[in-house]
């Protein structure tokens, strides 16, 4: 079976794109049209360095762009970014535990602030909003500006958008959906606002994002004035997963913008067709309008070749392979349930140096990327002194897990988030060669000394089921370096490759 260093391009280059436009997760895309420009935050959850910023000239091939959260907050998730007044904002819900562990009554609404997209960013700054999650920027007709979150509830905020001045007061009450439909629950999320004409649209989900594959959905309603009546749109929801047959499921979050051309679009997140693994994928859809100014998405199959906006440069979001020659943080890389300091455990000196944390990869807070595709592999050179383990690893968070470790005597196996019994002998040394092939959740084991022929592990892994829906944790099942205990283990030529599904 063939594999290769390359991803194909979300451009086909015959004037249609194929989604995702952003593969792997990236949950709860807001996006900001800036000139000519685009500029894509989504939810980063625990990871360190959080808030990756994309650009795009097309809204269909986007570069990576900065980060805005540099040390952890714990979670923090479905964002919202924003200018106002030729200064930037990403407003954020943070809640102070793993999301496994969360509580929306802890959450807290912060922000970040900076001059550009790509920043730099300021500290975070809290906004006073506590008990809400999803917030969602405007200003209305009277030249206040207005923070939404869920529910759908508002308040005003200062003059410089860093602090709530008024409390939290019910808005709107969202569109019921017939109740035969099959949703997670009803979990009225996610504002975003956009104006045409002389209307204020807002746009929200219902249905609940990590349930049943048609749970999610995005509708709309209008007023003339951000303080309402609000109307909803007479052909809500505007997008859903009808069955699960569809490409993908479980779309809704979305943003709605004017393109550079003239034309509407619509970027949402959805799960690829049984593929939960691979986490909440960034989509984008044209958007047309009725006579009477309502928004419609008329794609019939998100699955099949759309249309694109004016003209970009195609490019695939790169495979992220790595000679750890240099950084290459929230890019390639991020902590998962990192301390505040974790970086500090980093150098770079012929490789990748990780110093140990924890006993097992659970505590170990690993280096992650992201998955992006259905089959593929990874593989990765690993020399480790005296009293260290270090690996590789298919992470979902420290419940579960999949992959191998070396410890210069042992080679351990993981799977289901626990050390096996299953050892495979292997030559005491300081150095070997992991590789894991995941074909379409089919995880094989590879391992081999320098110089050596590669072995098979003697057990394969079925990881269909390490998915949001049945761990209860919005994340995706990411490849992952990991080193605990007392040493630093030395981590080459990372590479991850697209492999011809079997």
């Amino acid at each position: 079976m063939s594999a290769s260093l390359q991803r194909t391009p979300a451009d086909l280059g015959d004037g249609t794109f194929r989604n995702p436009i952003l593969p792997g997760d990236r949950p709860d895309p807001s996006v900001l049209r800036v000139g000519d420009a685009y500029y894509l935050t989504c939810s980063s959850f625990d990871a360190s360095p959080g808030l990756a910023l994309w650009r795009s000239e097309d809204l269909v091939s986007w570069s990576f762009a900065g980060t805005a959260l540099e040390h952890p907050l714990s979670t923090v998730f479905a964002p919202d970014l924003v200018e106002h007044g030729g200064r930037y904002f990403i407003y954020f819900p943070f809640i102070p535990s793993a999301w496994g562990d969360a509580r929306i009554d802890d959450a807290q609404v912060w922000v970040v602030h900076a001059d550009h997209p790509e920043g730099p960013w300021s500290a975070p700054v809290f906004t006073g909003i506590s008990g809400a999650i999803d917030p969602g920027h405007v200003v209305g007709e009277d030249g206040e500006r207005y923070l939404f979150v869920n529910g759908i509830r508002r308040c005003r905020l200062s003059a410089d958008g860093l602090t709530a001045v008024t409390p939290l007061e019910q808005a709107y009450d969202g569109w019921q959906y017939p109740d035969e439909w099959i949703t997670e629950s009803y979990a009225l999320e996610g504002p975003k606002f956009f104006r045409r004409g002389e209307w204020i649209y807002l746009v929200s989900a219902v249905g609940g994002t990590g349930g049943p594959a048609t749970g999610h959905m995005v509708i709309v309603a209008r007023s003339r004035s951000v303080l309402g009546p609000w109307e909803n749109a007479p052909g809500n929801p505007i997008a859903r997963t009808r069955s699960d047959d569809e490409a993908w499921w479980s779309r809704g979050h979305a943003t709605i913008l004017e393109g550079r051309d003239g034309r509407w679009w619509m970027v949402s997140h959805g799960y690829a067709r049984r593929f939960r693994t691979l986490g909440r994928q960034a989509l984008l859809e044209p958007i047309e309008w009725t006579e009477d100014g309502w928004p419609v998405a008329p794609a019939e199959d998100l699955g099949a070749p759309l249309p694109k906006p004016a003209p970009g440069r195609p490019h695939a979001v790169p495979a992220p392979s790595d000679d750890f020659a240099e950084p290459a943080w929230g890019e390639r890389w991020v902590f998962d349930d990192p301390g505040r300091d974790e970086l500090d455990r980093v150098r770079f000196d012929g490789g990748l140096v990780l110093r140990g944390k924890g006993a097992s990869p659970a505590d170990a807070s690993p280096l992650t990327t992201w998955a992006m595709d259905r089959a593929f592999e990874i593989e990765v050179e690993i020399e480790v002194p005296d009293g260290t383990e270090a690996g590789l690893l298919l992470w979902f968070n420290r419940r579960m897990f999949y992959g191998m470790s070396w410890d210069g005597r042992t080679l351990a196996s993981y799977a289901g988030g626990i050390r096996t019994h299953r050892r495979e002998q292997v030559e005491p040394g300081s150095i070997i060669q992991l590789r894991l092939v995941d074909d379409q959740h089919i995880v094989t084991g590879w391992f081999r000394r320098p110089g050596e022929e590669w072995s098979r592990h003697g057990v394969r892994y079925d990881v269909e089921g390490a998915h949001s829906a049945t761990l209860q944790d919005l994340k995706s099942l990411r490849p992952a370096l990991f080193a605990a205990g007392d040493g630093a283990a030395t981590f080459r030529g990372f590479r991850y490759r697209v492999r011809e599904a079997s």
